[in-house]
């Protein structure tokens, strides 16, 4: 039990890496937002393009890292949107059984299934040929001086291994709670939708007592 458990500590702190990571990118995507629109205002001001595709793509290439690498963060803090009346209401245990079934059945699936089809694609990408060899040319964006889309989609794959590995070690801390093991870590993987409904049940109370609710 003590090795999955160090097993699901590594993973959680890669994770957490991959985190602190993306706080940095939030701020470069916001950056670029914000130089975009200041040089798209400036531009027409003057009467001459300041704006370029390189900048342009620079924003959506940001954003897109934000959308492959930030859903392990996401899962590992247990802040996933959830829309399931049932499931805040019920204890550690049952939320725990869910939990692991699904990741078990469905995650752990979709993950292996986003690594088999896009790993065709990413190699393609990077130049490799019908007959698997490699041209040694990266694609490149359609747009007149666009960038290299090429390590954009490689990201794909980092993606979905990252889900993958932090999936696993979700259904460790899962497995870890149906079997009573102790552990404040491990217990915060089901405890967030807790949290929520009492915060939930605390603001209906604060609104029935001024009579803003039946």
């Amino acid at each position: 039990m003590k090795t999955l458990l160090a097993i699901s500590k590594a993973i959680d702190a890669l994770t957490e890496r991959v985190g602190g990571i993306m706080a940095v990118i939030v701020i470069l995507t916001i950056l670029a937002g914000f130089a975009n629109a200041f040089l798209r205002k400036l531009s027409g001001a003057i009467g001459q393009t300041l704006i370029t595709n390189q900048l342009i793509q620079a924003q959506w290439y940001l954003f897109s890292l934000l959308f492959l690498l930030g859903f392990p963060y996401i899962l590992k803090h247990n802040v996933n949107v959830r829309v399931d009346f049932l499931y805040a209401k019920w204890g550690p245990r049952q939320r725990a059984l869910v939990d692991f079934v699904g990741t078990l059945l469905f995650l752990l699936v979709f993950c292996a299934i986003g690594l088999y089809t896009a790993w065709g694609p990413v190699l393609t990408s990077f130049g490799r040929l019908p007959d698997g060899s490699f041209s040694g040319e990266w694609e490149v964006s359609a747009d007149a001086g666009g960038l290299t889309i090429a390590p954009l989609k490689a990201l794909i794959l980092v993606g979905f291994a990252l889900m993958l590995l932090q999936a696993f070690s979700q259904l460790i801390k899962y497995f870890m709670i149906l079997t009573g093991y102790k552990d404040a870590d491990v217990e915060a993987a089901v405890m967030k939708a807790e949290t929520d409904q009492a915060m939930a049940e605390e603001l209906a109370a604060q609104l029935k007592a001024e009579g803003k609710l039946g």
